[in-house]
């Protein structure tokens, strides 16, 4: 899989742009994870100059689907920037600096409303697949 910049995630059964899309029914394994013919996921960082296979993640951490996911999140948390191929939703508030970068649509959402709830702000939202965004109020106005 090819993103903008030429940046390449190399996962079996392909990558959701969201890799937390909660509707996406995605199994990296195939099956069992267990499975002798299992391949993990091979995430890549041109930044970093390096690749990492998510073995560990799947055989001894136990996170399963969930492993490209707590991979991103633990680099980006390391490193300051998540790796090559992964698209986060960013929030932003039309009245202040304050922002948010989520994986998840749902969880940036939640971001916004709540900022809009207790600020009265306008937060607009950038959606990961595409340039499409959706602006989120106080609904209580």
């Amino acid at each position: 899989m090819t993103a903008a910049g030429g940046r390449t995630l190399k996962v079996p059964g392909g990558l959701p742009t969201d890799v937390s899309d909660p509707n996406d029914d995605w199994d990296p394994t195939g099956g069992d994870p267990t499975d002798d013919d299992f391949d993990a996921p091979t995430i890549t960082c041109q930044r970093c100059d390096q690749h990492w296979d998510l073995s560990k993640e799947f055989d001894e951490l136990g996170v399963g689907n969930h492993a490209i996911e707590q991979f991103a999140l633990d680099h980006k948390r390391h490193t300051g920037h998540f790796p090559d191929d992964v698209r986060t939703w960013r929030a932003a508030c039309r009245n202040c600096p304050e922002t948010a970068e989520r994986l998840a649509s749902d969880a940036a959402t939640r971001w916004a409303e709540t900022h809009a709830r207790h600020t009265r702000h306008e937060v607009e939202i950038r959606h990961a697949r595409s340039d499409e965004t959706t602006v989120v109020t106080d609904e209580s106005e």
